[in-house]
């Protein structure tokens, strides 16, 4: 669900505003209403940015910034998530290849939905995308939930393998929220496996937070997959996934989300200012 990761509860939640929005929804992926925020991920122990996360706005003329937790949902319960997802894609891969041409590999993640996934066609799409881009097939994350998953397994393992063997990256969102067996995980051609925020945010305070944690962490490793930690707000809980073997971090603790045009120089700041790491 492309922004999933940063819904909030708004006024814009009652029934009347949401058919609203619903009818306003295809008018503003036509017109350019919609807008990314990007979130970096950093190498947890060297604090070497690795890629960003894309995370879906609406620019609303009228009611201004809104969040994705209020037409996300909208749209994946009609037709409109095909173009939302497309859109997102679109302009993810388009950045994506605005930041090599300064000198700025990172690699983009977009999330996913279930509707998305199960789609024959999808891998088609995001061959199109990243041919139209330029931009190498490794340079590209595709975030699903373990409910997208289990939707449909064998649909959601045909169209995973194709875009494994085109070379995207393919991560499980939000790991331990959801009721994926193991059989399924270690069948599916997955790379990265994303610890939930509502085990980070706690897990130096929370014992049994901090076991879920170093539970996913462990079998992450052991399965060979990249561990993401999402939801680090602070210094502690940098230091705990560090010395757990966590693979990489996401929260506020790094940066918030942040437009395109914020990134580079925010990077250039923490370039310059950051330590060598032996």
């Amino acid at each position: 669900m492309p922004g999933s990761s940063c819904s909030t509860p708004s006024s814009t939640s009652t029934a009347p505003r949401r058919l609203t929005l619903l009818g306003e929804l295809r008018q503003a992926i036509d017109t350019g209403q919609l807008v990314l925020h990007y979130q970096p991920k950093v190498d947890a122990h060297t604090q070497q940015v690795l890629g960003v996360e894309a995370l879906v706005r609406w620019e609303h003329p009228t009611h201004g910034l809104i969040p994705p937790g209020d037409f996300i949902p909208l749209a994946e319960r009609t037709g409109l998530i095909g173009p939302l997802t497309h859109y997102v894609l679109d302009a993810a891969l388009q950045q994506c290849r605005a930041w090599q041409r300064t000198g700025h590999e990172l690699s983009v993640a977009v999330n996913v939905s279930a509707r998305r996934l199960l789609d024959l066609t999808f891998p088609d799409e995001v061959t199109a995308l990243l041919t139209r881009w330029e931009v190498p097939a490794r340079l590209l994350m595709v975030e699903i939930t373990e409910h997208t998953i289990m939707a449909d397994p064998a649909h959601a393992l045909e169209v995973l393998g194709r875009l494994d063997k085109m070379g995207v990256q393919v991560s499980i969102d939000d790991f331990g929220t959801g009721y994926s067996s193991m059989a399924h995980l270690k069948s599916l051609p997955v790379h990265e496996l994303t610890v939930d925020r509502s085990f980070v945010s706690q897990m130096v305070s929370n014992t049994r937070d901090a076991v879920i944690v170093r539970s996913t962490v462990d079998l992450g490793r052991n399965l060979g997959l990249r561990v993401v930690a999402e939801g680090v707000e602070d210094s502690r809980t940098l230091q705990q996934l560090d010395v757990l073997g966590c693979d990489a971090i996401q929260g506020y603790y790094i940066s918030r989300p942040m437009p395109s045009d914020d990134l580079i120089p925010w990077l250039e700041r923490r370039q310059a200012s950051r330590p060598t790491v032996m």
